[in-house]
């Protein structure tokens, strides 16, 4: 029964709080209550407190047992106890003296006769009827809901809990009147074979039954340690100076949420030494009104007519503004104070800088390197390239000559060589010339 920071020993009891079978800290059961008498020396063992706490359907409800056995009991063990028409099974919250402070809390009496009694240690076969009745829960949940809504009955089945032996199962439920449910009483009989009892809650409570995380992060209070619930109203908000937002102050059960009332008695305290007939005070610029209290500064906070800027004044001076005005006397200005903030300037780390103008000389290394090995690559190439040319021109020539060696010897084999130059049309015949000379 040791939550997961206590570890369990091989006996079955945590190590780390060393509560001999249940946490101490309140992480193991809702409700939890810590045994803060637990190391105090009895002198009599006679008047030792025979009424032990049993908590149900993991702590969200509890009652007293008397113990009858010859059996000492600790926090943590599962006993069965009288039911109705039969026997539940609980698991032991509170032994010892601190039992006669619940009891004196709750109004129980220790010497009530009709208190129902422990019966032994939970059994194998106990524990197996409990897990059998209540895997029936869920679906008693949706069934129900579906009669309720057949009958036309203005009310929502929150929960189902189930008697460990199966024969009493208590109905939970949720309305804003009075329900007529004699008819609906038979019908969950007849459905269920069990014997029906109806018990009405209101929001707080199924939230605390449900469970879950509020706004701060931590589990609901109504599920951990809340029992009693105030009523909660929008006057609260206004004396914390909180806006009247219903988003934000509701909890998950849809009310106002009951840790508005935590620090309600401090405010109203300091409250206190504020003067409460300065809600409105008037200048040479017009009347001022009052915005809000700072009770941690002792500071008033008032906005004229034709701004909205906020003017924090201190108390005595409120003061003095106010009997000047019951004299007919109207100042010239309100004097405001100067509000320092003792909250240490953050100054913007380096690397938080406008877009644009962020200077990553790791990242332009690594461009810059890239750029020069490709234009090393393309050096590498065009030189490539120029050596293959000039390699291919000497190998060229020899290969002409074969061709002109087969023209020689055509030469050389009496063929007249054909001159290139083209005959000259207009050469004159041989007599002419020849005549020419003579002459």
């Amino acid at each position: 029964m040791g939550c997961s920071n206590c570890g369990t020993a091989t006996g079955g009891k945590p190590n780390g709080c060393k509560s001999n079978g249940g946490c101490s800290t309140g992480g193991c059961n809702r409700m939890n209550t810590y045994d803060w008498l637990r190391n105090l020396p009895m002198a009599n063992t006679e008047d030792q407190c025979n009424v032990v706490e049993i908590s149900f359907s993991k702590g969200t409800r509890k009652d007293f047992y008397r113990n009858t056995t010859l059996q000492l009991f600790e926090k943590g063990d599962l006993v069965t106890v009288e039911g109705v028409s039969g026997f539940d099974v609980g698991e032991v919250s509170l032994t010892g003296e601190i039992v006669r402070l619940q009891m004196k809390k709750y109004g129980v009496k220790e010497e009530n006769p009709e208190m129902k009694k422990v019966l032994r240690t939970a059994t194998d076969r106990d524990l197996d009827q409990r897990r059998i009745n209540k895997d029936r829960e869920p679906e008693a949940v949706i069934r129900s809901r579906a009669i309720a809504k057949q009958l036309n009955l203005n009310m929502k089945i929150s929960q189902v809990e189930m008697q460990a032996d199966g024969r009493k199962a208590t109905f939970f439920y949720i309305a804003d009147g009075r329900v007529d449910f004699r008819e609906l009483i038979k019908v969950y009989a007849q459905e269920f074979k069990v014997k029906v009892e109806m018990r009405q809650i209101g929001a707080r409570q199924e939230a605390g039954k449900v469970g879950g995380i509020g706004s701060c992060g931590r589990e609901l209070c109504c599920s951990t340690w809340l029992t009693d619930f105030k009523s909660v109203n929008t006057t609260v908000a206004r004396y914390q100076n909180l806006s009247i937002n219903q988003t934000k102050l509701s909890g998950q059960c849809g009310r106002l949420k009951c840790c508005l009332n935590y620090e309600l008695d401090t405010y109203l305290d300091a409250l206190q030494g504020f003067p409460n007939d300065c809600d409105q005070i008037q200048v040479a610029k017009g009347n001022a009104y009052l915005i809000k209290k700072d009770i941690f500064k002792n500071l008033m906070w008032y906005a004229l007519p034709d701004s909205n800027k906020q003017y924090p004044l201190t108390i005595e001076r409120v003061r003095k503004i106010k009997s000047l005005n019951r004299q007919n006397v109207i100042p010239e200005e309100l004097e405001p104070v100067e509000v320092t903030s003792s909250k240490p300037v953050e100054v913007e780390p380096e690397f938080v800088d406008v877009v644009g103008q962020i200077s990553l000389r790791s990242l332009e290394r690594a461009d810059k390197k890239k750029r020069q090995q490709k234009k090393n690559q393309q050096q590498q190439q065009r030189s490539q390239a120029t050596g293959q040319k000039q390699a291919q021109a000497p190998r060229q020539q020899p290969a002409k000559q074969p061709s002109s060696q087969p023209q020689q010897k055509k030469a050389e084999g009496g063929r007249p060589q054909q001159s290139r130059h083209k005959p000259n049309r207009h050469k004159q015949p041989e007599g002419k010339k020849q005549g020419k000379t003579d002459a």
